[in-house]
């Protein structure tokens, strides 16, 4: 076999020319040390802040802390294969999930990997997980309603297209059934929704996204889960990586709707992330940041000015409170930083008023702004009748022999409480919500036993969706009451009223 030099030399030089190319040039450090899902890297001085790390068992982890002699990573996985003196190497990006159409309809976890068994999600897209919110000069003010579906809060505190409302309350008062009846209320309203879990059990997490696809909600909606069995790390970055999912639809003129269920449970996976990597604790232990822990994440829900893209995020973050208390740490913080907030109340709750919604401590700073016509010309008395209504039957309780007035006014409050009782999954159109509120309003049901309310509210929609109907298509038109469709309205309520057993 005789072997030409030239084959061989052009082989080297192909090799040689390869060679440069593979080349990988990367800052390795060691681990220190590790445990609680922490690790102590030393050797890594140009390492970013939030930066990927990969050790030698594929693992991932993020820079935190930045230490003269060494920094703290937190494993975003198990901590099991890592062992004092492995390898760890720097990645040079931050940590991000893929984004774009494809998340839609999709269970994913904190890194945006899908755990619904539905195979790989096709997207090239990626999109940091921490970004500074839209400036002052690209947002625009909220003026555009977001329908929740639920009387009670489409009446008294609306919610608006680029808000944040808090919904708050003790355990098993109904914060979620209210998040998800308003992500169920968003079908063919071209609203993209995002359920991120934060600390729940996974069977709850199982059992909603269930319930979202049996109303066929999950057709445009993403849930992103982290369990309470997930590190604390992967429950802190959960709402982050939500919000980079909606933000990359905002930018593209779209609505998103997110809700971060809940806010309690992820200052509590922060605080303990904070204590593991020896930061200094303050109030209840919680790290002297934990305020810009969720300002950060809410200020990036916003509606955008038509010149930066149009579109909105809609926020809504749950907090738990203990025992009816909101003036707690996390609490205040959180309702400080949003617009406004729902409180649930566990003694409504038990006394059957579902949603169980505390109308005086409740307030949307949006206000009306978020209303169509229609609905802030009826939903105006609403608020003060209720209050008036609560502070006669506290009083009531005491004295028997009540004035007419008295007993006139208690009598119309219980009808308006009557009305605003709504069960879980039953969302109402807005015109048939203006149209309920005006007939109670107008003391139209202060004559039918309280009893049958709630089916005279049932029986009088479909009175009117087979005599009247047009009444529905002009206000959903229009968004306005006119006085033409008021007078037959209360024609139509009258003629109702009479055949009505």
């Amino acid at each position: 076999m005789n072997i030409r030099p030239e084959e061989i030399s052009s082989v080297i030089k192909e090799q040689i020319k390869g060679y440069t190319s593979k080349l990988d040039v990367s800052e390795v450090g060691t681990v220190i040390n590790v445990g609680d899902g922490i690790a102590r890297v030393y050797g890594l001085d140009n390492a970013m802040s939030g930066e990927l790390l990969e050790f030698e068992n594929g693992v991932f982890g993020m820079a935190q802390n930045l230490e003269e002699d060494n920094i703290g990573v937190v494993l975003l996985g198990s901590d099991q294969g890592i062992k004092e003196g492995d390898s760890v190497k720097l990645t040079g990006r931050v940590a991000s999930v893929p984004v774009g159409d494809a998340m839609i309809g999709r269970v994913v976890n904190s890194l945006g990997q899908p755990i619904d068994e539905k195979g790989p999600i096709n997207t090239d897209k990626f999109r940091p997980i921490e970004r500074v919110a839209p400036g002052v000069i690209t947002r625009k003010s909220v003026d555009v309603p977001l329908q929740t579906g639920i009387k009670a809060i489409d009446a008294m505190v609306p919610i608006g297209r680029g808000q944040r409302e808090l919904i708050i309350g003790d355990r098993q008062t109904g914060k979620t059934a209210i998040c998800i009846d308003t992500i169920i209320n968003q079908k063919g309203k071209d609203v993209i929704c995002i359920y991120v879990a934060i600390g729940q059990k996974a069977s709850t997490v199982a059992r909603i996204v269930k319930n979202l696809e049996d109303t066929g909600a999950m057709d445009y909606t993403t849930v992103v889960v982290a369990t309470a069995s997930d590190t604390s790390p992967l429950q802190f970055i959960a709402p982050y990586s939500g919000c980079a999912i909606g933000e990359e639809f905002m930018e593209n003129g779209k609505d998103v709707l997110i809700i971060y269920d809940d806010l309690s449970k992820h200052a509590v996976a922060y605080r303990a992330m904070s204590l593991l990597l020896h930061r200094p604790p303050g109030r209840e232990a919680y790290p002297g940041d934990v305020f810009y822990l969720h300002s950060r994440l809410l200020e990036r829900s916003a509606r955008l000015d038509e010149k930066y893209g149009g579109g909105s995020i809609t926020a809504l973050p749950i907090i738990e409170t203990q025992a009816g208390d909101i003036s707690a740490y996390i609490p205040t913080n959180v309702i400080s930083i949003t617009d406004g907030q729902i409180f649930l109340e566990s003694e409504l709750f038990n006394s059957g008023i579902r949603p169980a919604i505390n109308a005086g401590l409740s307030v949307s700073r949006v206000g009306g702004s978020a209303q169509i016509k229609a609905m802030k010309k009826i939903a105006g008395p609403i608020r003060v009748e209720l209050a008036q209504y609560r502070e006669l039957e506290s009083f009531s309780q005491f004295g028997s022999d009540l004035d007419k007035d008295t007993l006139e006014r208690l009598n119309h409050g219980q009808r308006i409480v009557e009305i605003l009782k709504q069960p879980q999954y039953k969302t109402l159109e807005v015109e048939k919500e203006v149209v309920i509120l005006f007939a109670v309003t107008n003391k139209y049901l202060d004559d039918i036993p309280l009893e049958v309310v709630l089916r005279f509210e049932t029986e009088f929609f479909s009175f009117m969706e087979a005599k009247h109907n047009h009444i529905f298509s002009d206000i959903k038109s229009s968004k306005q009451l006119s006085s033409e469709n008021e007078a037959e309205l209360r024609l139509a309520i009258e003629s109702f009223k009479k055949e009505f057993k």
